[in-house]
């Protein structure tokens, strides 16, 4: 491949762009960072713009922002327009004519309306993360019988870069329509899912979404991103929402530098996550991510599905399957971890909507297709909530029953045979959601009790 760089030169702007904003280029070179000042461009004296990127080979996807995915450049008619795409080599210089700014054409967003489904809802626009004092956005996808089923508990995936999942008003770089396919399986039967999915933080993306730096683009909190999800994120979703929460039934889910962060966070938090889709992970971030898998060792049982694109960068399928032999020579086995590599596959979120409901059927090929054989019971924790005493109450048909309590990190609380009229003092336990099972009568289906 020819190695060369290239200057992109905008020669024109929409008349209404703010004069005091300032233009940023993003794309697979930078993780989509839609405000990186690595990546700012130069005003020129004739109030055009421009910027040289480092010599590379290959091809590159990219757009221009106005510093963040809500400022982003669309098409004539002010709705999302496609990627850019450059090969080096081609030329040495790039002229652009950018068409409008999606929030600002006709005085408002350009997107023509949501194309999400019924089943996704806003969660909320400002959810608190308290590792990293930040706000997020994050949206749910509920099952279509979500609200008509109301004994069945789902799996849940979290998935990173939630703008790009459903919906294409709020994508950056076109949506995974991770909800009509969803959708669309249930029709064929398949038993059903929720969907987690937590915006990106704009200029702090790669930031989140990796625990390592790497001294060019940053990097360093994602142990404090993966600990809101752990902490945080999921207590909150399992307390309010009917989800199975089996640590087999909750997955991490994202591509790019969120398969990064989703392979970091399931090898650390094995005892959370039993399910990670990792697609074309940006493992060049890093080579800490190959020593981590060492480090952890498997400890639990996680189904991984991995997948690559030929015709992504020069190393991902290289280091794709070297993060496969790195997990199996740790003891993922074939049950554990499916490797596809795909000859026509690129780095851009068509390729990710395409391969999405094979790698969903596969994660969840061990989910049952009808509701679960585990059984109700009137065993209950009373009162539930609780901050102080609690006792069991519906012992009636069992004979003083071992108990065991885990809590949202799957570490034992509790251990110990309980019989009627005995007290559990949970003073001083963290607020959150705990796991009761009863360990001799294991066709009984786990309870919650809520500390608060």
């Amino acid at each position: 491949m020819v190695r060369a760089q290239v200057t992109f030169h905008i020669t024109q702007l929409p008349s209404y762009t703010p004069p005091t904003d300032t233009l940023y280029v993003a794309g697979t070179f930078n993780g989509w960072n839609p405000g990186s000042a690595t990546h700012r461009l130069i005003r020129q004296p004739d109030n055009s713009w421009m910027i040289t990127l480092p010599p590379a080979t290959g091809s590159i996807q990219y757009k221009f922002t106005r510093g963040n995915w809500t400022k982003v450049e669309g098409n004539a008619a002010g709705a999302q327009r496609p990627n850019r795409q450059f090969v080096f080599g081609s030329a040495d210089t790039v002229r652009i004519s950018i068409e409008s700014w999606e929030d600002l054409h006709g005085g408002g967003g350009g997107g023509g309306g949501s194309s999400a489904n019924a089943q996704v809802i806003l969660l909320t626009d400002s959810f608190y993360i308290p590792q990293l004092q930040r706000y997020r956005r994050i949206w749910m996808y509920l099952p279509v019988d979500y609200a008509t089923a109301l004994s069945k508990r789902y799996p849940v995936f979290y998935m990173h870069d939630g703008q790009n999942l459903f919906d294409a008003t709020t994508s950056f770089a076109g949506e995974w329509e991770v909800d009509e396919h969803i959708t669309r399986l249930f029709g064929q039967g398949d038993y059903g899912a929720i969907v987690v999915g937590i915006s990106n933080g704009g200029g702090q993306r790669i930031n989140e979404y990796s625990p390592w730096v790497n001294p060019q683009y940053g990097g360093g909190q994602g142990e404090a991103y993966v600990d809101f999800i752990v902490q945080t994120l999921k207590p909150f979703i399992d307390t309010h929402y009917r989800t199975d929460t089996a640590r087999a039934s909750a997955g991490l889910w994202g591509s790019s530098m969120g398969g990064l962060i989703s392979q970091f966070g399931a090898m650390r938090h094995q005892e959370i996550f039993g399910m990670a889709g990792i697609f074309s992970p940006s493992l060049w971030f890093s080579s800490q991510v190959f020593a981590q898998i060492p480090l952890e060792g498997r400890r639990l049982p996680i189904r991984f599905y991995l997948l690559a694109g030929a015709l992504e960068s020069s190393s991902m399928v290289a280091q794709t399957q070297q993060l496969a032999q790195a997990l199996h020579d740790v003891g993922f086995d074939s049950t554990d971890l499916a490797l596809r590599i795909r000859a026509d596959g690129q780095h851009a979120e068509w390729f990710w909507r395409r391969e999405f409901p094979e790698a969903y059927r596969w994660l969840l090929r061990r989910m049952p297709t009808t509701d679960p054989n585990l059984i109700m019971t009137n065993v209950r924790w009373y009162p539930n909530p609780s901050g102080g005493r609690v006792r069991l109450i519906g012992l009636d048909d069992f004979d003083e029953p071992e108990v065991r309590v885990f809590d949202a990190f799957g570490r034992l609380r509790f251990a110990g045979r309980v019989t009627y009229g005995t007290d559990l003092d949970i003073t001083g336990w963290s607020p959150g959601v705990y796991t009761t099972s009863l360990v001799n009568h294991p066709h009984i289906r786990p309870f919650r009790l809520m500390v608060q």
